[in-house]
């Protein structure tokens, strides 16, 4: 049985070390440490010039809730063609009304947006449904919602702060979902739980950003001044460790 393995990253140095490591795919996504944001056309250029991988592109206009105003989903319109213009294999996106359903009116244009581009550039593109999925009010209403616009993959981690604590619900939505879209198990994913999840969900598609936290280069440290949240440190960066995933690729190659 064939297994996928998904590497979330936000710079070239952490693809690089995913594709060491045996990555499928990539997520491409700007600031990971607060979950991601969109990423630039210039640094999808470049991971998909220096890897050669599949790359899926996040659309997230900022840190916080998925309940967004039209600026801000006119923006996300306009980089989902951007980035897929720019060389993005997929989209991954989701927007949620304040009820907390699946905002089908604010996603088909930027899912459209994504096709139309691709068309143009004579390809096609995969759409993918983030975790906004996982604070939807119904799962299974957002998985048919999903059908409907034609996405090949929702990301998820069962509706819970982990995949292993979700995994009740993830094998349901496996079962659900079919062949129709793959259910991409993410959060809190390691080499260590990869066997476990596999077995009780039946998914076929793992999602994780094998993390490490390295040591600023910096050798003159200027201390307590902060450039953004309380408690991150400036001279902490996080990147994907080659050795994490190559742990997760060998853990899937012997399912």
């Amino acid at each position: 049985m064939q297994y996928t393995l998904e590497v979330c990253v936000d710079s070239t140095a952490s693809a690089l070390a995913a594709k060491r490591g045996g990555a499928d795919r990539l997520e491409l996504c700007a600031d990971l440490i607060i979950g991601g944001t969109t990423p630039s056309p210039a640094l999808l250029r470049q991971v998909k010039a220096e890897t050669g991988l599949p790359v899926r592109a996040l659309l997230r206009p900022r840190f916080g809730d998925f309940c967004y105003d039209r600026y801000e989903l006119a923006q996300m319109a306009e980089c989902a063609a951007e980035l897929v213009a720019a060389g993005a294999d997929g989209i991954v996106t989701g927007v949620l009304t304040p009820a907390g359903a699946l905002d089908l009116d604010a996603l088909r244009p930027i899912y459209a947006a994504a096709r139309q581009a691709a068309e143009k550039a004579h390809r096609t593109v995969d759409c993918t449904l983030h975790r906004a999925f996982d604070v939807c009010c119904d799962p299974f209403a957002a998985l048919e919602a999903a059908k409907q616009l034609g996405l090949a993959t929702i990301l998820t981690s069962g509706q819970a702060a982990s995949a292993p604590q979700g995994a009740a619900l993830l094998r349901q939505l496996v079962e659900a979902a079919g062949q129709e879209v793959e259910i991409l198990v993410g959060a809190g994913v390691s080499a260590a739980n990869i066997p476990a999840l596999a077995a009780q969900t039946g998914a076929r598609a793992f999602h994780l950003s094998g993390k490490q936290v390295l040591d600023s280069r910096m050798t003159f440290r200027r201390e307590g001044v902060p450039m953004g949240l309380p408690g991150f440190s400036e001279f902490e960066i996080w990147q994907t460790s080659e050795a994490n995933i190559r742990a997760a690729r060998t853990a899937l190659d012997a399912l």
